[in-house]
């Protein structure tokens, strides 16, 4: 896990009432050496019973986080204050090079085992440098060393009393628990993280929650973070994969909460459960009926273009059996003149449905026509003709299929080609709607087309390039995309590779 320095420290408990909870801030404080409204706790939004606490400067100047590294609070922390301060919390070391995940079957285990007295040993998970973490984040549930093991003790009378101990074992001591693998949303989360189980300590009290969520903290970023390129540092920072990986690895993800979408049964059309469209920027469709509101529903957000122009892109997932109706009318109702396909039907899995016909197919009120077929070498383009009563619009479909399985191309060539081809027509079907981009999942593939997209035309127009703050704007916009480091990479390779043709057609 790498070191973000926007994140926090976080602890989830159960049952931790106002008055411990005004006890905890307090122990904190005075183990940092801090004043304790420096100390901020919050509910984290989506897991029941769990807060999470922030550090703050007390002297905030412009520029400076939210909330302090908690590499940084970890380091000036006084354990021998914190253990005098907390003493009935158990805690007695906290160490800053181990990761601890509390199971959610630990609580079922507790309740089972109350009546012994045991010790549940919970995995550790070493930290990794930032550089790293892209590639090696499965391999870090076995550490090399002998790790310090967290220790959730349980006396007779159901009490869980959590401490962190040495071991001088050589090898890692046996979960009960099988570690959850890490997944592109988790590995956002803080680079220290403490689980403490309080079941015993009362019930939840209501407190007032402090306005400093990690949710704040994660928009102020992407609303903010710019690194502009010059053709010159562009072609430097291309050859930096390092460089790269860390930089993509500091920006929050900014996924959905599903609780956020207010809409009974949406999930059923998701591929994916945790791949939801932001609230704000969602695409809606027009009703079927005033009380259907599943009907206005489409796993798809407006994308803002070059210099911050509305609705300039839509990003979707690859249709599904039963959202393909959903997908035409979405297309004929915002007018769009292109629809951009990165994907095959099928990979390891199945990655999109078949939504359009041969010749002719009809999805709802939609009537789909198509009129030619052009097979390039990359891509294959279909001049498709919608109808509906007496109304047509022309649409250009796009198939792009030579983008590996798990991977990113060896070549950025095909996708800057289908990039400046989908711009002409783009640029041809002025004051019409958004280009319509999709691959599986809407994030991925989607997010590279589009950040090369804009990219590109910001070369163009200005001579220099943000792509740091190109993805931020697509993630304010659409949680997650550019989905890994080794795409943000292949993002840069492509603006480059566009950046050499500019400068050979200055030449010329």
């Amino acid at each position: 896990i790498p070191s973000i320095s926007k994140q926090t420290l976080q602890m989830d408990v159960n049952k931790l009432n106002i008055t411990l909870l005004r006890i905890f801030r307090q122990g904190v404080a005075a183990a940092l050496g801090l004043l304790p409204q420096q100390v901020h706790i919050n509910r984290l939004i989506g897991k029941k019973n769990s807060i999470e606490l922030f550090v703050s400067p007390i002297n905030r100047k412009t520029g400076i986080s939210d909330a302090l590294p908690s590499e940084e609070v970890l380091r000036s922390l006084n354990i021998n204050v914190l253990h005098q301060s907390l003493s009935q919390f158990g805690i007695t070391e906290v160490s800053p090079e181990i990761l601890y995940r509390l199971k959610e079957r630990l609580q079922l285990s507790l309740r089972q085992d109350k009546e012994k007295n045991q010790e549940i040993h919970l995995s550790p998970v070493t930290l990794q440098p930032a550089q790293s973490e892209a590639k090696t984040v499965h391999s870090m549930v076995q550490p090399e060393q002998a790790p310090k093991v967290l220790n959730v003790v349980v006396d007779p009378q159901g009490r869980c009393t959590p401490e962190i101990k040495a071991t001088t074992s050589t090898s890692v001591c046996p979960s009960p628990f099988k570690m959850k693998p890490i997944g592109l949303q988790e590995r956002r989360g803080s680079n220290v993280s403490l689980t403490l189980d309080m079941s015993s300590l009362g019930n939840v009290e209501p407190f007032v929650a402090i306005p400093t969520p990690r949710e704040k903290v994660a928009m102020e970023y992407l609303q903010s973070a710019s690194r502009i390129l010059t053709r010159s540092q562009l072609r430097d920072v291309v050859a930096s994969s390092h460089l790269l990986q860390s930089e993509f690895m500091e920006i929050p993800m900014n996924f959905v909460d599903p609780k956020e979408i207010d809409i009974p049964r949406h999930g059923t059309k998701n591929r994916y459960k945790t791949i939801l469209p932001n609230p704000l920027s969602r695409v809606c469709l027009r009703p079927k009926n005033v009380t259907d509101s599943l009907s206005t529903y489409i796993n798809a957000n407006y994308i803002r273009g070059y210099s911050g122009k509305e609705k300039a892109f839509i990003a979707t997932q690859g249709p599904m059996i039963n959202t393909v109706n959903d997908f035409w009318q979405m297309v004929w109702q915002e007018d769009s003149p292109v629809i951009v396909m990165i994907t095959k039907l099928k990979e390891k899995n199945e990655k999109c449905v078949l939504y359009w016909p041969e010749k002719r197919g009809i999805y709802g009120k939609v009537e789909v026509l198509v009129i030619s077929v052009n097979e390039c070498d990359n891509y294959t383009i279909r001049n498709l003709v919608l109808k509906q009563g007496s109304h047509t619009q022309h649409v250009k479909h796009y198939w792009y299929t030579s983008w590996p399985d798990h991977k990113t191309p060896d070549s950025a060539q095909p996708l800057l080609q289908l990039m400046l081809d989908v711009e002409e027509d783009r640029l041809a079907s002025e004051g019409r709607g958004p280009v319509v981009v999709h691959c599986s999942a809407g994030i991925g593939r989607t997010g590279c087309f589009i950040a090369t997209s804009i990219g590109c035309r910001q070369l163009k127009e200005e001579g220099v390039v943000d792509a740091l703050s190109i993805v931020c704007q697509l993630r304010v916009d659409r949680g997650g995309m550019v989905q890994t480091s080794e795409q943000y990479e292949f993002v840069h390779h492509a603006l480059c590779l566009y950046e050499s043709r500019l400068s050979a057609e200055t030449v010329q």
